[in-house]
This record gives structure tokens, sequence and C-alpha cells, in this order.
């Protein structure tokens, strides 16, 4: 699982995803030839710091957002969020500005939150949870399984995959943006009818660790059931475990495909996470080898 550990130390805070970005294209040069199928490599300044993968004859689409949730220095030692972390008072954030590194704590006072660094950060500095991996024969334990795992499982795809888009999108955690013009490069360039969200879920009172990889019926947002159906269909004959979630918040980059002005199916398959957006995320390893398993099925029979 090194790639995985790789993963989890990049930085990656929505609006700066390209430290993560300069390492998957540094990956990707490196392992492709070893892949079954040889892919079109398409990055650079017209996609931002976006990456896509383009893989024989694609019918499918396998999208996994490289960001990650984190703050952002304001004024007098205030932060903001990025995205939706959760706010505990004393976690360390790390990162870097103009000045050097950074190590601080985090720190709630009158329902705002500072840091403790004992110099001024650059405005506009972001900062993440520093990193502390954990595993066992049962769970990884790390901040940033979302949506490392999401990104881990696609790459696993790459391996053997035949036809299909593997991409990887930016700004999912706050609010989006980047998947507007990928499915217009797509759609323009080698169109596709549907897409598989390669992300992380919750754990919930009707979605268990360790009980298989979750397929999403709705979150806040509600794909297509004859679509849904298929995959289903597709579920039960791969015989990997996985549970069927019906849930009435959350979002991915699902909500843009769905959005967006071109007539493509999607559904969002992945892995029941606890602790959500903490230091402290927890996954089941079982359902991460059903993620990638189930994803590699679905791209090839889809």
């Amino acid at each position: 699982m090194k790639l995985l550990f790789d993963l989890l130390n990049q930085f990656g805070v929505s609006g700066e995803e390209f430290p993560t970005r300069d390492f998957l294209l540094q990956y990707i040069a490196k392992r492709k030839r070893s892949w079954n199928v040889l892919p079109e490599v398409y990055a650079g300044d017209e996609f931002h710091d976006c990456i896509l993968l383009k893989f024989g004859n694609p019918r499918t689409g396998l999208f996994a957002h490289m960001d990650t949730i984190g703050f952002m220095v304001r004024y007098e030692n205030q932060l903001i969020p990025v995205g939706g972390p959760e706010l505990i008072d004393g976690s360390v954030l790390v990162g870097m500005d103009s000045l050097g590194e950074i190590r601080c704590r985090l720190k709630i006072q009158d329902d705002a939150i500072f840091h403790d660094f004992p110099r001024k950060i650059d405005r506009g500095t972001r900062l993440a949870f520093e990193q502390n991996i954990r595993i066992d024969e049962q769970f990884i334990q790390a901040a940033y399984l979302d949506n490392r795992i999401g990104v881990y499982s696609a790459l696993k795809v790459c391996e053997e995959l035949q036809d299909g888009w593997v991409v990887f999108s930016t700004y999912e955690e706050h609010g989006g943006g980047s998947m507007p013009f990928l499915l217009k490069f797509i759609q323009e360039n080698q169109p596709i009818k549907q897409a598989i969200i390669s992300d992380i879920t919750w754990v919930t009172e009707g979605v268990g660790s360790g009980k298989g990889v979750a397929i999403s019926i709705r979150d806040k947002f509600i794909p297509r059931k004859r679509f849904l159906d298929q995959i289903i269909n597709l579920a039960d004959q791969s015989g990997i475990p996985y549970q069927l979630e019906v849930e009435e918040y959350g979002g991915s980059d699902g909500r843009e495909v769905q959005f967006s002005p071109y007539a493509i199916d999607w559904c969002f398959v992945g892995a029941p996470e606890d602790q959500v957006h903490t230091p402290d995320e927890k996954v089941s390893l079982s359902d991460l080898d059903g993620m990638i398993q189930m994803h590699r099925f679905l791209m090839k029979n889809l």
C-alpha cells in the first residue's frame, strides 16, 4: 500500500491541488507503460490542476477528486474553513508560506477559529491537518482518506482498464467547479454516456464499516433509476460484497455530472468512512479492497 501512503502525504487543500497533481503525473509517467493499455494523458494549464487519462475507446468515465478539506489564514491569526473540516480544538495544522514551514494548533474562541503560530502567517495560506497514518489488520486511519482512497482506487483501475476515461478533478470539497470544463472536453473528444464517482461516503445507521463498498441510490441528489438498476445488477453478478446507501444529504462530483448540459448517467460507488473530515478518518481495509474490485468490474462491464 505504499502508493496509498504516498498519496496521503501529499498536500492538496482545495485550490492548491498542484502538489498532488505533480505527484500523480510523475507516478503515471513511471507506471503507464506497465498498464494493460497505454493511456493518452491530458494535463497542463488548459486543464488547471486536473488530469484526464483516456484508455482505448471509452464508454464510461471514472471520476476521483484530488482536493482535501482544510483551512485558510485570514487576519489577526484567524482561520476560515475550506470545505467542511471538523473544528477540533487543539488539532495540529501544517502548511507553508513565504517564510517557511508552519506547524501550529487550531484554537476555538467565542465561536471563531484561530491558529497559535508564533508569527504572522501570510494571508491566504492554506493549512491542513497534520498526517498520522495508522493501519492494522482491519482498518486504515488517517487524515484525507477522503478522497485519497478514491484516487488510489482509480489508479489501481488504470492497471487493467481497456476502455474508459479516468479523471482526477479539483475543488470538489469547496463547491466544485472543474467538472464542467472536464466534461466539455470529454464530450467533444471521446464522449461518454455514464460515469462512476470514486469517492468516500459515510458510516451511518444503515451503512456499516466492513460490510462492503457502498453503492449510493441517492445523497442530496438522485441519479436515474434505470442506470442504478444496471449498476446493482452488475454488482450482483460480480459477487463483490456491497451495501445500498440512501441518504438525504451529501454530494460529490456526481452533482456536477447531473447538472451538466450532457445526458450522462452517474452513480457514486465508494467505501464508507467513519470520523469524516477529521484527522482520524477510518476505513475498513476489506471495504477498500471491495471498492477497487467493484470499480474494475463496473468499468469493464458497463
